[in-house]
């Protein structure tokens, strides 16, 4: 995890920073977590939309990397979340 100057120094939208830190606070010790777009939208009052947009520049700055997961039966889970150094 970056250190938290670092990650203002990027220059990234305040949306980005604001779901990196709420991942970061939810990942385990291998820098893991697998909460869902609609949750990280409701714990931080953002519209879904400006939460997948946040990822979305996380994703583009290298800061973490998303997984699709799948369900025992095949269905669609929620995204896997590894943060990166």
């Amino acid at each position: 995890m970056l250190s938290a100057r670092r990650i203002y120094d990027m220059n990234l939208p305040h949306r980005a920073v604001t779901v990196y830190c709420y991942l970061c606070d939810r990942a385990n010790k291998q820098r893991e977590c697998f909460p869902s777009v609609r949750t990280i939208a409701e714990d931080l009052h953002l519209s879904k939309r400006t939460v997948f947009r946040a990822l979305n520049d996380l994703e583009n700055a290298q800061l973490i990397t998303r997984t699709p997961r799948r369900r025992v039966h095949g269905g669609k889970s929620s995204t896997l979340y590894r943060i990166r150094d």
